[in-house]
């Protein structure tokens, strides 16, 4: 190639290298833009009774995890209506919750939960979405031993 020929092709790429570094740079910055600006509205905070509490008027309209324990004597489900009424505390305060689904097959009294949804203004959260926290150790039945009395072991061992 003539050295005429070499310094044009070298001339031209330059502009162009130019051009897709510019674009690389803005998509980037497009990108985090967008990814990140949507991610805030996404996130999802983990608060115990207590800080909803403190969170006041900020609590309102804020979807939140809330998690606690089930307040025994608190739980009310109504078949007809599908919905999920109880008591969830963690020691010091306690948050009426309103779940308009069938509770999880380990739900009961006592265990420790997990409701995301939003503080409503008549001081109730409510939620579709309960989750039980649950012993994360399981074994299976030895020899002559009963799945339930496996069970109950892994439940008291939770409390």
């Amino acid at each position: 190639m003539s050295e005429e020929k070499q310094a044009v092709s070298v001339g031209l790429m330059g502009p162009a290298l130019l051009l897709v570094c510019v674009a690389a740079i803005g998509g980037v910055l497009w990108f985090l833009s967008t990814g990140m600006g949507g991610m805030s509205e996404s996130l999802v905070y983990y608060w115990s009774p207590t800080q909803l509490a403190e969170a006041g008027d900020d609590a309102y309209d804020t979807t939140v995890r809330l998690g606690g324990q089930v307040e025994p004597g608190t739980v009310d489900f109504n078949l007809d209506e599908n919905t999920l009424a109880f008591m969830l505390t963690d020691g010091t305060n306690e948050v009426p919750v309103l779940a308009s689904s069938a509770p999880p097959q380990m739900f009961r009294e006592g265990i420790g939960v997990v409701v995301e949804g939003r503080m409503s203004e008549d001081g109730t959260f409510r939620t579709d979405r309960v989750m039980v926290k649950h012993s994360n150790e399981y074994r299976a039945p030895e020899e002559g031993e009963r799945a339930s009395d496996v069970y109950q072991t892994l439940v008291m061992e939770e409390n």
